[in-house]
């Protein structure tokens, strides 16, 4: 166990310290337990370290943003620890983590394996959504639906045990690090950098995982140059702890047969110890299913400086959501088209990117602009806006009441119709 400064992360260490160091990194909601079933196995080989997120398994509550940061406060902790090589195992929000180390530490990576994983998890909004709802109702409706994300409805029925310490997994989690994570789901696309993984790697998924299922997996295997598939029957998400047998083969057969000499022979696993070379067995059975898909070839992706409307465009989807923006992109047709561009341009790459103020304190003045013109449908989507902004309803509402004095009681009259509306809609859990 470790005390954490607000850099790094909770961590605790299992197997023997001679060991090459083996980190599971935990998806979003979980701790560090869910790995559980594969420690006894693996710790015979390997020094396994596990981590958990901020504010999950009572870590200390410093919410991180994005994937880089989670992978930047890993890397701090190895730092401190003196782990400079290791392999690394990780499960949803876990595997992102994994990729971001193949492609910006490569040197740090001897051996990867992705569970449950995409080089884009979903959409953008439908991470910003699930943040709008723990911040309105907090995370019992996250909590007591993770059971339906995470388990075959078999298994849950089987295990009620297991079934409620997923509840309360979640339950206890941080809201607002539990949002910051969101935040860096939404923010994930590696899909263009896939070709730079160097690492071997293993995409290990659930045959019914229905939140990242094989498709994404196969998304993985076909863009990772020296990237296997193995598929377990009888699994949803968390395909650790529902299939924990063959989780294990598969990692103790990938991290065996899959690691990469480091660049510098002189590199060491721990302090004061030779890098020591996996063990490789003299017989190890590849568990099945494992399929093999041969690498794709990803074409080159062109380089430069993006400019204002590309910075405006990833402003204005972050702000108002991706089917807001397509829908606008849609219908723009000749007449149209030069002023999405003028407003994807000036009002979003130059307006709402500047470091001025926080789009919090913009979403307040868009608001207040919006009720005094009487513009009640783009009221309407800049109400969706403020939510993702991380404004509550109780906010919104003081905005509105502000308004009510300076722009006048019918303009605020209609105003509170419409985000009235539009909040209902948004922070309304999922049944």
């Amino acid at each position: 166990m470790s005390e954490t400064p607000s850099n790094t992360l909770q961590y605790r260490f299992d197997g023997p310290e001679e060991a090459p160091v083996l980190i599971l990194g935990p998806s979003l909601g979980t701790t560090w337990h869910m790995w559980d079933r594969q420690v006894p196995e693996l710790a015979k080989q390997w020094r396994v370290f596990r981590f958990d997120l901020p504010g999950h398994g009572g870590a200390p509550a410093h919410p991180a943003g994005s994937v880089a940061e989670l992978s930047a406060r890993l890397l701090a902790t190895l730092d401190a620890l003196g782990v400079q090589r290791f392999g690394y195992a990780g499960c949803a929000l876990g595997g992102a983590i994994g990729i971001e180390l193949a492609l910006r530490h490569p040197a740090r990576l001897a051996s990867l394996a992705v569970v449950a994983a995409s080089p884009r998890f979903g959409t953008a909004d439908e991470f910003r959504q699930r943040g709008v709802v723990v911040r309105t109702n907090g995370l019992d409706p996250i909590a007591r639906t993770a059971p339906d994300r995470w388990f075959t409805g078999g298994f849950a029925a089987a295990q009620p045990a297991i079934t409620e310490w997923a509840v309360q997994m979640v339950r206890t989690t941080d809201p607002g690090c539990y949002i910051a994570a969101c935040e860096a789901l939404a923010s994930f696309d590696v899909r263009p950098e896939l070709g730079r993984v160097g690492a071997p790697t293993l995409v290990l998924v659930g045959s019914d995982d229905q939140v990242t299922g094989p498709a994404e997996a196969r998304t993985l295997v076909a863009g990772i140059p020296d990237a296997r598939l193995a598929v377990v029957p009888g699994a949803s998400h968390l395909v650790p702890v529902e299939q924990p047998a063959a989780v294990t083969d598969l990692l103790v057969h990938h991290f065996s047969t899959a690691w990469q000499q480091p660049y510098d022979t002189g590199q060491t696993a721990l302090p004061g110890t030779p890098a020591v070379p996996v063990p490789v067995p003299a017989a190890a059975p590849q568990p099945a299913p494992v399929a093999e898909i041969a690498p794709a070839a990803v074409p080159a992706q062109p380089t430069g400086q993006a400019d204002r409307y590309e910075t405006g465009l990833k402003v204005r989807r972050e702000v108002l959501g991706d089917a807001h923006v397509d829908r606008a992109l849609a219908q723009a047709d000749e007449f149209s088209g030069d002023f999405q561009e003028f407003v994807t341009r000036y009002a979003w790459g130059e307006i709402w990117d500047r470091p001025g103020l926080d789009r919090r304190t913009r979403s307040c003045i868009t608001l207040t602009a919006l009720v005094a013109g009487g513009h009640l449908e783009e009221l309407a989507f800049h109400t969706r806006a403020a939510l993702r902004n991380g404004l509550t309803p109780d906010e919104i509402k003081e905005v509105l009441l502000q308004a009510a004095v300076y722009c006048g009681v019918p303009a605020a009259n209609s105003a509170f119709r419409v985000a009235q509306q539009v909040i209902r809609e948004e922070t309304t859990p999922a049944e």
